[in-house]
């Protein structure tokens, strides 16, 4: 097997203990170029993320853009650092401790953690420290609500890669997708409804903006449904508004480099709608349960920007679902589902551990 890892010690009479591991992209451990570069050079080097040889795209990406971009791109994260660290993560993080208390109120005994796929905690070490904490059961749960095989994919890839590397392997499960759930799609409508009262609701002169993450367009011509999943979250949470189709526009975000994307993108949206006469815009980011740089820097401030200089008048930044209670709620029914058949609601008595354990001795088990 490839370089199995050191197995843990084994202790009888344990209770076998069931772990939900949430996962989201990542973030740099600073807001410095040394960081940016590090980060930049684990998520770009991944082939889900970048479909190009590696003959064409090593070049580019050493020769290039690991010289020119992390500088800029660090410039960014400080715009929106804070002093418990990377937006992100204190959000995920946060979310793995709620998370832990919700799931507990609802009877279900388990232990909660949280990895990103580049950057630290890495999925690999988070695993490892589930199972040397006993956990005989791990639900992967990536924080990305539409399928795509550069997220959801790329995280299910570290976690195989460490179970190739593991000799005694956890049981695992893995959460596909929650792009029509409806617990998750209830939480991104009261949080416009929320905004709406107390901002005002946009007259017939505004709309609401869905902003998803982009892809390149070949992935949709390759079978990747991350746009027609885009398409029903956006259509459901205008349904759910109870909006007509021309108040609101789906789009897409955060293009990197000269192939197509997904159309059309928030950019240049922003502007035509200012342009068009549309004095407000209010903007959400369904794909994103927890703010980021593509979401604090990228929308809230350039995308301000941008509307407001090509003739805008009102433009609304609406905060992602991060602690959320509805949000919350709708995490643990998610995670509650696909824990369905493993024993999480109630655990051996002390008693009962310590016969398995004896029984286990007499077979001739090491103490």
């Amino acid at each position: 097997m490839p370089s199995a890892q050191p197995e843990p010690p084994h202790s009888h009479g344990l209770p076998a203990r069931t772990a939900v591991l949430l996962i989201n992209l990542g973030t740099p451990a600073a807001p410095t170029t040394a960081a940016v570069r590090r980060y930049l050079g684990e998520f770009l080097s991944d082939p889900r993320v970048v479909d190009l040889p590696r003959v064409v795209w090593w070049p580019i990406l050493h020769g290039i853009i690991l010289n020119v971009r992390p500088r800029r791109s660090a410039e960014k994260y400080a715009s929106v650092w804070t002093a418990e660290g990377s937006p992100l993560q204190v959000h995920v993080a946060r979310q793995a401790k709620l998370l832990l208390g919700f799931l507990g109120r609802a009877g279900h005994r388990v232990v909660v953690d949280y990895a990103m796929r580049y950057g630290e905690p890495s999925i690999g070490a988070s695993l490892s420290r589930l199972k040397e904490d006993g956990c005989t059961r791990i639900l992967l749960l990536p924080l990305y609500p539409q399928y795509a095989a550069s997220t959801t994919a790329a995280a299910f890839d570290a976690a195989c890669k460490w179970l190739q590397q593991t000799r005694n392997q956890p049981e695992i499960r893995m959460v596909r997708s929650f792009a029509d759930d409806p617990g998750y799609l209830a939480a991104l409508a009261a949080s416009v409804r929320d905004h709406w009262a107390a901002n005002g609701r946009p007259g017939d002169s505004g709309r609401l903006l869905i902003s998803f993450h982009g892809l390149p367009r070949k992935a949709l011509e390759r079978g990747d449904p991350y746009y027609c999943e885009c398409q029903k979250t956006g259509r459901l949470l205008g349904e759910a508004l109870g909006l007509r189709p021309e108040q609101y526009v789906i789009c897409f975000q955060s293009r990197f480099g000269r192939a197509e994307w997904l159309q059309p993108y928030t950019a240049p949206t922003l502007e035509a709608l200012a342009r068009s006469g549309v004095r407000r815009v209010d903007v959400i980011c369904p794909g994103f349960p927890a703010d980021c740089l593509e979401t604090l820097e990228e929308i809230a401030s350039e995308g301000k920007a941008l509307f407001l200089a090509a003739g805008g008048k009102d433009y609304h930044y609406i905060p992602c679902l991060n602690e959320r209670d509805d949000w919350l709620h709708a995490l643990t029914d998610i995670a509650a589902r696909h824990l369905l058949g493993w024993p999480t609601q109630a655990e051996p008595t002390k008693a009962e551990l310590e016969l398995s354990a004896l029984r286990a001795r007499a077979l001739g088990a090491p103490s």
